[in-house]
């Protein structure tokens, strides 16, 4: 739902906790000459979050410049895992920031050999093969052009079908787009791939049939032979609603593609560096795929991503035939170092267990009193909270959308609702959140839910 925040600035109720600190009107009116500056200077497409100005981050926090603190429940977007402004990222950026040593292209560095050697030794076999990227985005182009490459060798020209899921995101560049199960963020390409075709999720909220014969079904309705696909590519849970698939169904995908030639892909570019409670967010469907896509929270910081996999897959072009501008980025790759070595070490993806078994007590036991909750999913520290119309399940977005703005106004910050008709209410806090910060912030959402649902009905 493409909307913006009013910048009128509103007075609100004080608010002042260990924790969180609301002490000026929202948004701060010495703020807007900012927003009305980026307003003149960028795309209309950048705005739409809320009406926040970032001026520092520090653990699970973010603060403006004007005395306001909120509990962070956006990890940038889902960025930060290891904690805003971790000392260790900071100064392993100025080390290498201090060597002079900036940019190398593809061009050996140190620092691009210790990362990828770390990221391969912590990997699953036989996910040995690391090629750093910059964006997600990237990564999952790259996974489509491999997907293809190995199924044309195999299977020749026909085997190129890439088969993906209804609502799913997998980036905004022209490929991701299109294998990407979103319809309003490809309705202004003319002329569709024909080889990228969309299968319904088994969320078991609004596709119940959760069966893999379901699968199978849904590709002899779309007229796809399992003999052209040279792909299958899902988010390991769909970023709209944090919906995982059923482990039976994944195992049986596992077998499925293994019998057909098709390699399996997990974009983790959200799920992995311990998001959902383990390490990599496929651990949870007991299966290796051949193919995984990292982004986001990769660095908790600079933009980097990869994509790792089998070696007989990664190895398919020649040299210099798969590179990139800013592949292993020196600068990029001591953050990514620092932010991967936090999160082994403080067993990051405990904390996320831990703290989102929490989260989702809480957030059930709200559903439990607001029918305009249809369903809570997620794993960890991700979680969706999906806004309907009491008796349906219709998406509401409005409510939604009421619901995160007054949030802000108590100190919780997210991001804008996401998913189906913008009814999906996405939480995802760093994974150094503690307890009393997951309660508090909780118990002012839950507060802000009830006024949006209130308001709602006046």
């Amino acid at each position: 739902m493409a909307r913006e925040y009013d910048l009128t600035p509103r007075s609100v109720p004080r608010v002042e906790t260990r924790l969180r600190r609301i002490v000026t009107p929202i948004p701060v009116p010495e703020s807007l000459p900012l927003f009305e500056t980026l307003h003149r200077c960028e795309p209309v497409s950048m705005r739409g979050q809320p009406p926040v100005v970032w001026n520092r981050a520090e653990g699970f926090q973010v603060y403006d410049a004007w005395g306001n603190c909120w509990i962070d429940w956006s990890s940038g977007v889902l960025i930060t895992n290891a904690g805003h402004g971790r000392r260790e990222i900071v100064d392993a950026v100025v080390r290498q920031a201090s060597s002079k040593l900036l940019t190398s292209y593809c061009f050996p560095t140190e620092m691009r050999v210790r990362l990828v050697e770390k990221l391969a030794s912590i990997c699953p076999e036989p996910l040995k093969k690391v090629f750093l990227l910059t964006t997600g985005s990237e990564t999952t182009e790259c996974a489509i052009k491999l997907c293809r490459t190995h199924g044309i060798k195999a299977g020749g020209a026909s085997k190129h079908v890439i088969v993906t899921f209804d609502a799913a995101f997998h980036g905004r560049t022209l490929g991701a787009q299109q294998a990407g199960g979103i319809p309003a963020l490809k309705d202004w390409i003319v002329n569709l791939d024909p080889g990228f075709v969309q299968v319904p999720f088994p969320d078991g909220f609004r596709n119940e049939d959760t069966s893999f014969e379901f699968f199978l079904r849904s590709l002899d309705e779309r007229g796809v032979d399992a003999r052209n696909v040279a792909g299958v590519m899902l988010e390991t849970y769909q970023g709209g609603s944090a919906a995982f698939a059923p482990p039976s169904y994944m195992r049986a995908m596992r077998e499925w593609c293994d019998r057909h030639g098709a390699l399996l892909v997990c974009d983790e570019v959200q799920a992995s560096f311990g998001r959902t409670g383990a390490l990599w967010g496929f651990e949870h469907y007991g299966i290796v795929p051949d193919l995984i896509c990292w982004g986001k929270g990769m660095s908790s910081s600079l933009p980097i991503a990869a994509v790792v996999g089998r070696p007989d897959v990664m190895d398919l072009h020649p040299p210099g035939s798969m590179t990139s501008t800013h592949t292993g980025n020196p600068v990029c790759c001591a953050a990514a170092l620092a932010s991967v070595e936090i999160v082994l070490k403080e067993d990051l993806a405990g904390n996320s267990c831990r703290m989102g078994n929490l989260l989702h007590q809480k957030l059930q036991a709200m559903r439990s009193r607001f029918p305009q909750i249809g369903h809570v999913d997620g794993k960890g520290l991700v979680a969706a909270v999906l806004c309907v119309k009491p008796g349906t399940k219709e998406p509401d977005g409005d409510l939604a959308w009421e619901a995160v703005r007054r949030s802000i106004e108590k100190g919780v910050l997210m991001f804008s609702p996401v998913g189906l008709g913008g009814g999906a209410v996405k939480i995802c806090p760093p994974l150094v959140i503690s307890e009393e910060a997951v309660a508090e912030s909780v118990a002012a959402f839950e507060e802000a839910f009830a006024e949006a649902v209130e308001g709602a009905a006046a």
